[in-house]
């Protein structure tokens, strides 16, 4: 089996598809998509490995916006038997393979989670056995493919490799974030996560430095604003509703009951941040204000999704976006784990 292997949010798979189906076809890449509802991942099937490898390029983990993880397929096994699991798949490795990490893994989905013990137990028998076999580093190496094992059964597994330098750093693709008993909601989660998903560590250092300015648009009850409160950003805090007294008490932020499609800064700030509930395409365009005014140097915000075509949403209001921006653009997509019909852009200047 050849092409490539990404997980998503359950129910998110036709996007999925829909996106790596319009990309490879950009990329002049053949192939077609296997995609069933809410099983967590899609399969992107090509010819051969060559097209697979070419797919893989044209594709980087981090342009991707509905996968969570990119990993190329090496094969699919079926009736497993459970008294020995390890065979067909150590049979299923291609020759001369060296593994820098071996995962075991099993879909993001109701269907998925009761297979957890058996990812943990059959994880724990297969890296001493790829060891023995002189296929796994002693020791993790990031310079070496990470070997993913996905059950979608109990005699039902994906094998795929993943590049360290080109998918996520999380089993499942999912980074473990807890929340702060301080966090003033759970949307904090989704800044905290857009933080280290959309940016690397050399950015977090040199974007985020105390001293900073911001805006949050619709901050109510005060979830964003405090992430950045905790990286020390001065906060105009935009929204006609209350925010949590703690988040006030921080001395760092300033509240302004205005509506966040009409406030402007009194100057050009850091940061613009957004979470506001309103149609994507309007958010977008207000979103390219700002940038086309230079009243932010970077911005992350939300776009909330209808229930259908969810790809081709995001492409119109991205492509509006980038086109009344008025300036040529970075910009970074993701469906985040902590996101639910939304995605999360983060955007700076080129």
């Amino acid at each position: 089996m050849h092409g490539l292997l990404c997980y998503c949010r359950q129910g998110f798979e036709s996007d999925l598809a829909a996106e790596l189906g319009e990309r490879a076809a950009a990329a002049g890449v053949p192939g077609y998509a296997r995609a069933e509802r809410d099983a967590g991942h899609v399969r992107f099937i090509t010819a051969d490995a060559g097209d697979a490898a070419a797919l893989a390029r044209a594709l980087p983990f981090r342009d991707l916006v509905f996968a969570r993880q990119k990993l190329r397929l090496l094969a699919e096994l079926r009736g497993l038997d459970p008294k020995d699991r390890l065979g067909p798949l150590l049979a299923a490795l291609p020759p001369g393979l060296r593994l820098g990490e071996a995962w075991v893994e099993h879909p993001d989905t109701d269907a998925g989670k009761p297979l957890s013990a058996l990812a943990r137990s059959f994880g724990n028998a297969l890296r001493p056995a790829l060891r023995k076999a002189g296929v796994l580093a002693a020791g993790s190496d990031p310079h070496l493919p990470r070997l993913h094992v996905c059950f979608l059964a109990g005699d039902h597994a994906l094998l795929a490799l993943a590049d360290p330098r080109d998918s996520a750093p999380w089993p499942l693709g999912i980074p473990r974030l807890k929340l702060h008993p301080d966090a003033p909601s759970r949307s904090a989660l989704k800044l905290e996560e857009a933080f280290l998903v959309l940016l690397d560590a050399a950015e977090r250092e040199q974007l985020l430095r105390p001293g900073m300015s911001a805006a949050d648009l619709g901050a109510a009850p005060g979830g964003w604003t405090w992430v950045l409160t905790r990286h020390h950003v001065r906060v105009w805090a935009i929204d006609n509703g209350p925010l949590r007294q703690h988040v006030l008490d921080s001395g760092l932020v300033e509240h302004l009951r205005a509506d966040g499609f009409r406030w402007q800064p009194p100057g050009p700030l850091d940061w613009l941040v957004c979470d506001m509930v309103e149609q994507p395409s309007r958010v977008a365009a207000r979103m390219a204000q700002w940038f086309a005014h230079g009243w932010c140097r970077q911005a992350v915000f939300n776009l909330k999704l209808p229930m259908k075509k969810r790809w081709q949403e995001t492409r119109l209001c991205l492509d509006l976006f980038r086109e009344q921006a008025g300036r040529p653009l970075r910009v970074r997509t993701r469906q985040l784990y902590h996101d639910r019909e939304e995605i999360t852009v983060f955007a700076r200047p080129a």
